[in-house]
């Protein structure tokens, strides 16, 4: 199931061709499920906790006078492992035994890759603009080329970047993309008005399901 419908990714298409008609700025959308699939995430943590059943059951038996052969103890142990590898392979549990810098770092090295995929390095005069988004690590980054980043700094983005993933955390995914290409579109329209018709990139949002 994708993450937005094909009519919500219209909807986004329809938003950034609006405001590229006012401005020379080239916005590129990106949505992804998640920036990194953490395979060796569930194992680890699974093993982990495997370890300690045992003294855990040791502890419970002592309770209430309960003698645990070895192989009882060899079974929980197993039982353990595959019950958490399967419950912890959960995207929504899976981010959670992740470090939020791990994460982040992560769905930040994506976004530099879409940037590059996308040919938004490539665009006349330098004026192209990611908007990336990480639905399970709830992240959010705008990206733009050396043609933007030279009048507008990072700062210029950052009330845009915060209302977006409080979007994106509260489930509001279409929203925030609507909401944030309208404030980048303002500022773009500001300090990079239209010169000349041309479309250099598609107008559409990339889904990395």
């Amino acid at each position: 199931m994708s993450l937005l419908s094909e009519s919500e990714q219209r909807e986004v298409g329809e938003a950034i061709a609006r405001i590229e008609r006012e401005t020379d700025a080239e916005i590129v959308t990106v949505l992804a499920a998640q920036a990194d699939d953490y395979a060796y995430i569930p194992l680890l943590w699974a093993g982990l906790l495997a370890l300690i059943a045992p003294g855990a059951l040791a502890v419970i038996a002592s309770w209430i006078g309960l003698v645990v052969g070895p192989w009882s103890v060899l079974l929980v142990q197993w039982v353990c492992f595959v019950v958490l590898a399967l419950l912890f392979r959960t995207p929504r549990v899976t981010t959670r035994l992740i470090p939020r810098h791990v994460r982040f770092w992560r769905a930040s090295n994506l976004a530099r890759r879409q940037f590059l995929e996308q040919n938004l390095h490539h665009t006349e005069a330098g004026t192209g603009v990611l908007i990336f988004v990480s639905q399970a690590e709830r992240y959010v980054e705008i990206l733009v080329d050396r043609g933007i980043s030279a009048r507008l700094d990072d700062a210029a983005w950052a009330s845009i970047v915060a209302d977006f993933t409080h979007k994106v955390g509260a489930g509001h995914t279409r929203q925030g993309f609507l909401d944030c290409i309208e404030a980048c579109g303002e500022l773009l329209k500001t300090h990079f008005p239209a010169t000349h018709e041309r479309n250099e990139l598609p107008d559409r949002l990339v889904v990395l399901d």
